[in-house]
């Protein structure tokens, strides 16, 4: 990892910085001595994307199965809960007021 005040990574010039990225090294840039940014390859921006995404799945998983009570909603049910009849949706989709994927 290679650390530069913003001052010194003018100097090195944004191609020298990239570089260093690309060849998988971590860039550092700090102002007053505290690190504000940070320079990495695409790849490993994509990795950590990657992983990100991973990782709320994970979560959300997780959530689901810590609050599942294991108890079934009907779409009927639910559309009468919200106050939704099912004969005025069927209206509105056909004359496009709402769209399906």
């Amino acid at each position: 990892m290679s650390v530069f005040s913003i001052t010194d990574a003018n100097h090195v010039g944004i191609s020298g910085l990239v570089s260093s990225a690309e060849s998988g090294q971590v860039v550092t840039l700090s102002r007053h001595g505290k690190p504000v940014a940070e320079i990495v390859s695409r790849e490993a921006m994509d990795l950590l994307r990657r992983d990100r995404e991973t990782l709320r799945d994970v979560v959300l998983i997780m959530t689901r199965m810590v609050t599942d009570s294991g108890n079934r909603t009907e779409l009927d049910d639910a559309m009468e809960a919200f106050g939704i009849n099912r004969d005025e949706l069927e209206s509105e989709i056909k004359s496009g007021l709402h769209t399906l994927p």
